[in-house]
């Protein structure tokens, strides 16, 4: 005769196993950094988790250098989420979130009339963080997440 008692504790490890199996994420790693490579920084440019894409800081260098014309600085930047974007088969529009640090808040506006400019559907929520100094002297460093539409 069976049990109902003793099938219970099998029972709920069964479905805790199911679940854990069905919440397993696929990652996929865009414009990596590989560990075994000494003169890269640690960190990939953005890793994408099922429809999640979590892009690290970037910044908007021209040759290694920060450009004269802040304007200049901020689309470089943008160009560059737009491509980690891409490259994940996503546009700007399914960007969530956005954190932009910036070492001079004067340049806020400046910033702006750029960013405006990157979208065509609603803005994704937002973070505009006055920093202290970035990377290399730059002016703005963006992190994002995006979520495919």
């Amino acid at each position: 005769m069976l049990n109902m008692r003793n099938l219970l504790p099998a029972a709920l490890v069964l479905t805790a196993f199911t679940t854990m199996t069905a919440c397993a994420q696929e990652r996929a790693y865009i414009n990596p950094n590989h560990a075994s490579q000494a003169d890269v920084s640690p960190f990939s440019g953005a890793v994408l988790t099922d429809d999640t894409l979590y892009i690290s800081g970037t910044l908007g260098l021209e040759n290694g250098q920060v450009p004269a014309d802040p304007a200049a600085e901020a689309r470089n930047v943008l160009d560059g989420i737009k491509a980690q974007l891409e490259d994940a088969g996503m546009t700007m529009d399914d960007l969530t979130y956005v954190q932009i640090f910036c070492s001079d808040l004067t340049l806020y506006q400046v910033f702006n009339d750029v960013y405006r400019s990157y979208f065509t559907q609603e803005f994704p929520a937002r973070a505009f963080i006055g920093a202290g100094s970035l990377l290399f002297d730059a002016n703005f460093e963006i992190q994002a997440i995006a979520v495919k539409r």
